[in-house]
């Protein structure tokens, strides 16, 4: 990655340069040590530019904060990016870097990547090791999803994002979770390697409402996938809607103690989504209900990926949508909750399993839609290879940047 500029997600830390994970609370924080993929990247050559911006230490599939003016989709300005990796997918996707750093707990990378047009990479659970970032307890809001989080790449396409996890993987010892890496090269398998795998697909995985345009571009994707790769077939893992369960996992791994206590030192207060899981009163009996839940999820799919190699869907259930919002107020015509326009990311953290969306088209008023690919357990070169691919396959028309 020598000279390669890079821009890196503003929860992950970088050593003499001012990291503010998105809240106030970090406002004037600059890290004395970089996390371990930063300190990768710059050993591999690559130039650390800037950090990109993000919603308040991650919480929320968006790109607003109380820190930085609000981050705006290239494609619309008046739109958002998506989250909370907002800002690297923004930096990719309008020619600033090649590469950029997300984060991703419950759809962080996939979910901006999607709404901006570009490649974006959850690695399996522990490819890539995370520390300071969750695995540090020194620092409230920040030491928070340790179960959930993945740090992973946003790029142009597969093959930049095989690239640089070639460089950030691998295991660490600050990382009691952290796995090998995988593979001595990351090359990508081709189309006559993979000639026959199992495909599964479903564009609402039994529950979600999905934007008619969102579901008509999926579906031309798995039509024109359909002429290279055999077996294909609409299927997916009963697991039903696991909104409320993301949201106590969170609550379950979060320093509520240490974020109150920071707060009330410094009088701010936190809203959004961390604001509600403060206030909230929780049980035991309620974290130890979603530990339970979570196994169950885990086995259901384990299960279900014993019968394909991939299952895709839709990355988001909407394209992107105003800004300073949490979610579009409808859906399909539907009024929806804040929330429910992400419904299939949050399953790959749950497992662990590797994912990653890729563009395979636009709305009609011009707003990407993006295509989740999920592989079996550690297959993250399978995911990168097929989502190749697919890049080849949907052959989408680059002629068109964003503003």
């Amino acid at each position: 990655l020598a000279g390669v500029p890079v821009a890196v997600k503003d929860l992950i830390c970088t050593r003499g340069m001012r990291t503010t994970f998105g809240s106030r609370l970090y406002a004037d924080f600059v890290p004395e040590q970089d996390d371990i993929v930063v300190e990768r990247l710059r050993r591999a050559g690559a130039t650390i530019i800037g950090k990109t911006n993000t919603s308040e230490f991650g919480y929320g599939g968006v790109g607003h904060n109380h820190v930085f003016p609000t981050t705006r989709n290239p494609w619309n300005v008046a739109l958002t990016p998506g989250g909370s990796s907002a800002g690297s997918a923004v930096a990719v996707s309008t020619g600033m870097v090649p590469l950029a750093l997300g984060s991703d707990g419950g759809g962080s990378i996939r979910i901006p990547a999607s709404l901006c047009g570009v490649f974006g990479m959850k690695p399996s659970w522990g490819r890539v090791p995370l520390y300071p970032s969750c695995r540090d307890p020194g620092y409230p809001g920040q030491s928070s999803w340790e179960s959930l989080e993945h740090i992973g790449p946003l790029t142009r396409n597969a093959a930049d994002a095989a690239l640089a996890l070639s460089v950030i993987s691998g295991p660490s010892d600050y990382d009691r979770h952290s796995i090998p890496s995988g593979s001595s090269d990351w090359g990508l398998s081709s189309l006559d390697a993979m000639a026959t795998i199992r495909i599964a697909f479903s564009d609402d995985l039994g529950f979600a409402i999905v934007d008619p345009e969102v579901r008509s571009v999926f579906e031309q994707a798995v039509g024109r996938l359909r002429t290279a790769i055999s077996h294909i077939e609409c299927a997916y893992p009963a697991v039903g809607n696991t909104e409320g369960l993301l949201d106590t996992l969170v609550a379950l791994e979060t320093d509520r103690a240490g974020l109150k206590a920071m707060a009330a030192e410094q009088g701010i207060d936190l809203d959004g989504w961390i604001g509600s899981i403060l206030e909230r009163t929780w049980t035991g009996d309620q974290f130890t209900a979603a530990i339970m839940d979570r196994k169950r999820i885990a086995n259901i799919t384990a299960d279900f990926m014993r019968d394909f190699d991939f299952l895709l869907t839709p990355t988001t259930a909407s394209a992107a949508f105003p800004i300073d919002t949490y979610g579009p107020d409808k859906i399909a015509g539907q009024v929806v909750p804040p929330s429910s326009w992400v419904p299939f990311s949050a399953l790959a953290n749950f497992t662990g399993l590797p994912a990653a969306s890729v563009p395979i088209g636009f709305t009609k008023d011009g707003r990407p839609i993006g295509l989740q690919i999920m592989g079996r357990h550690l297959d993250d070169n399978g995911v990168l290879s097929l989502c190749a691919i697919v890049e080849k396959i949907v052959a989408l028309d680059h002629s068109s940047t964003p503003v």
